[in-house]
């Protein structure tokens, strides 16, 4: 297969069925000193019941080829973790949903048209777009976690727990798209152009939905808050650009990539004290650190 396509050893994946609850008043600006962040989030967020169900369905067509049990376990328990995600995400999002944001449904019928069409596109992309889009995951999350302080100080605990519990798990199966990729349809320029595909698509959804967010609070017309959006898309691409070029380069491997020791810290707190089923805990949103809820 070549340099590019080495598996190796993979890191365990765990599937927590912890739930996260949101009331029926979680208020869509739930970060109150910056409200088009928490929509520019939101928008990101109604992407995932459409994104997600897509990863699943490639990665789960896909396991059916790989002959290597280790990284046909880390598939599956990745679909098992992407389902979790997903299923969170609706409950949140059909709580957003149900404040005045009507326009929403018209852009997840879009959304699913989409990704119906790419569904059908060979495997090959479809891996490749899966890649894409977990490396820049990568970049995002130590982006969110590294800032959390900045970003989350005073935000509705609930919403900032789970959306930091997803990118924590983001990280933990962090190789297996892209080791699925490489186990199944080896190559490196399809590999790098998933990167621009993955990344680029789903940032295109995410501000199609964040734009119309804001454009119901009518916020999307005021000069202070389109500057705000600028800056907080700047910095969001500042926090991912450089996890994309460096999937780009010939033999990528997300391996090599660090964990923030926030996540190793989450991970480890979990596996002492998380109880199956049971509710995540929350994490302090007064504190000036934000460190683990465990």
């Amino acid at each position: 297969m070549g340099e590019d396509s080495k598996v190796g050893v993979i890191t365990p994946i765990a599937v927590r069925q912890g739930a996260f609850a949101f009331a029926d008043d979680t208020p869509a600006h739930w970060i109150p000193h910056a409200p088009e962040l928490a929509q520019m989030i939101n928008g990101a967020s109604f992407t995932m019941p459409h994104l997600e169900p897509f990863l699943v369905a490639t990665l789960g067509e896909a396991a059916k080829l790989i002959t290597d049990p280790a990284v046909r376990r880390e598939a599956r328990d990745f679909c098992m973790q992407e389902t979790q995600h997903y299923r969170t995400h609706r409950r949140f999002n059909d709580v957003i949903l149900g404040q005045g944001y009507g326009a929403l449904a018209e852009i997840e019928a879009d959304m699913a048209r989409s990704y119906a069409r790419l569904a059908k596109r060979p495997l090959a992309v479809r891996l490749a777009y899966a890649a894409g889009f977990e490396a820049m995951t990568l970049g995002l999350t130590d982006w969110l976690v590294g800032n959390r302080a900045g970003l989350f100080r005073g935000a509705d605990p609930h919403v900032t727990s789970f959306i930091l519990w997803h990118m924590v798990e983001e990280t933990e199966h962090k190789l297996v798209a892209h080791d699925v990729y490489q186990a199944v349809t080896p190559g490196y320029w399809r590999r790098a152009f998933g990167v621009l595909h993955g990344s680029l698509d789903v940032i295109r959804w995410s501000r199609r939905c964040y734009r119309a967010l804001l454009l119901a609070d009518g916020r999307w017309r005021r000069p202070s808050s389109r500057i705000k959006v600028w800056w907080w898309a700047a910095r969001f691409l500042l926090g991912t650009v450089p996890a994309l070029l460096r999937a780009m380069v010939p033999g990528h491997d997300p391996r090599a990539v660090k964990d923030h020791p926030w996540v190793a810290e989450w991970i480890a707190g979990h596996e002492r004290t998380g109880e199956r089923g049971a509710p995540m805990p929350l994490i302090d949103t007064q504190s000036a650190v934000m460190p683990v809820p465990f």
